[in-house]
Parts: structure tokens; sequence; C-alpha cells
């Protein structure tokens, strides 16, 4: 379970309500009390539109953050960038894993930075960038396209001296599709599987759910959750959400459940 931890203003659902130092640290040392496996911490928006943030200031918006709690998290940390510079000052300051939401396309830098440092890497599918990618959301077949993009990541990653067992596949819900491209994502992810690399879904309270549902950001835990339980059912490795709790109360039910489906005796033949 990946908790998202934006310091930052405008983020879509939770813009400026972690902005300060001290309530990023409190969020993440509550995230990782209610169960989180991993915290993201992300220092620019990435929301459609969204305007770009210079890596001066990205640094300063994260890593603080981050040594803050390299002092008191036992979890792992990532950082989502897709500035080589911010990666390396993050991976410095106690970050294990990058999120580049460009898959390594974005700045030519990145791929030498996580090979050296023998970070991990998600590598995620986007088209163009927050303002331009939602007008790019035209696909004759979106699954295959993008497993075929995902593939040359990973391709790209490999060269450039990053271990296959450190890379992970995101096939971006909501970057650069539309509601029927992500449904059709989460409907095919044996298709993602078939790259052989552990898969990140985020989900958490996207715009894609709200308009299924006709509900508002904050009112998206339910169809979060739903898409948590396909994720979850169908191989996914890592899910990235807001809410931390709910999503680790439903995961761990729902293993109860199967867990005892399982060792239940068998009923004895008459």
């Amino acid at each position: 379970m990946m908790g998202i931890l934006n310091v930052t203003p405008d983020s879509f659902s939770d813009g400026g309500q972690t902005f300060s130092l001290r309530a990023a640290v409190e969020r993440a040392v509550r995230m990782a009390h209610d169960g989180a496996d991993l915290i993201d911490i992300g220092g620019e928006s990435t929301r459609p539109g969204a305007a770009t943030v210079s890596a001066d200031e990205e640094i300063r918006r994260v890593v603080p953050v981050i040594r803050r709690l390299a002092n008191r998290l036992t979890i792992p940390m990532s950082i989502d960038t897709t500035k080589a510079i911010v990666a390396e000052e993050a991976l410095r300051a106690g970050a294990s894993v990058v999120n580049d939401i460009s898959g390594l396309a974005e700045d030519p830098a990145m791929a030498g930075v996580v090979a050296r440092s023998r970070a991990a890497v998600i590598l995620m599918h986007r088209r163009g960038t927050p303002r331009t990618m939602q007008r790019l959301a035209r696909y004759r077949d979106v699954v295959r396209e993008v497993t075929a993009s995902l593939r040359e990541s990973v391709r790209r990653a490999q060269r450039a001296g990053i271990a296959r067992e450190r890379i992970l596949i995101d096939p971006g819900l909501g970057f650069a599709k539309i509601a029927r491209h992500n449904l059709e994502l989460l409907r095919n992810l044996s298709a993602l599987r078939a790259l052989g690399r552990p898969i990140v879904i985020g989900p958490s309270r996207k715009s894609f759910i709200g308009r299924i549902l006709g509900a508002d950001v904050t009112e998206r835990l339910a169809g979060t959750l739903a898409c948590v339980s396909h994720a979850m059912a169908h191989g996914v490795a890592i899910v990235r959400v807001h809410d931390v709790r709910p999503a680790v109360e439903f995961i761990r039910m729902s293993h109860a459940i199967q867990t005892a489906a399982r060792s239940r005796p068998a009923r004895a033949r008459r």
C-alpha cells in the first residue's frame, strides 16, 4: 500500500493540506501507522492543466520532509518527480524509490541518476505534460499502446544500467486517458502482467471515478476501493491511495474472507 503525500498547494484533491513541513511529516507518520508500506512524496502537482514548478522549488518542498521522515519512518519513501536533480537530492535525503510519471522520457539524466543510486524506479505511462496530456487521450487500442510504451520504458531503463528487478510499471490511470481508457486498462491487467514487472496502480479519487459515480472528489472513496479490490485480485503489486486506513482495512478483510474460504474443511460426502 503506497500512501500519497503531496507537498503542494495545488494538487487536485488535497492541495495545500500538507504543504507545511509539520503537516507533511504528521500526515506521513499517520499513514505509516495506518498501514502504508511506502510513502510517495511529490512536490509538483500533476493534475490536468497544472503549471510546472522549478527544480529548486520542488527540492525546497520535498527534501526537508524526506530528511525529517528518514529519522521517523521504518518504511521506504519514494520521490514522485520527473526531474533528475530532484530525484538525486531526494535519494540523498533518504528516499529509495523514484516514481517517474514520464517513464524516464522527460529528463535525459534521470535514468543515470537511478542507475547510479541503485534505487528502484516506477515507470508510468503518460503522453505530453499535465498541461497537454488530456488533449492526447486518443488511442486505437489503449491496452496495446500503453503496454508497448511501458515495454519500451523498461528497455530504456535497462539500457541505462537499471537492474530489471528494480523496475516497476504503472499504466498511468487518468494521465492522457479518459474514463473508458482507464476502465479498459483495469479490465486488461493481464496484458501488463505479461511484461513481467510488478504493477503499480493509482486510482485514488481520480476523475473517472467521479464521472462514473457522479461523485465529488471528496466522495470517491467507495469507487477507489472498488478499483483497489479489482487491482489486488488481478495481481497488482502496489496500489497508490490517499486514504490509507480504509484501503488497508478493506484489503485485510478481503484477505481474511479468502483465507477462511480456502481453509474451510471439505463437507463430508453423504
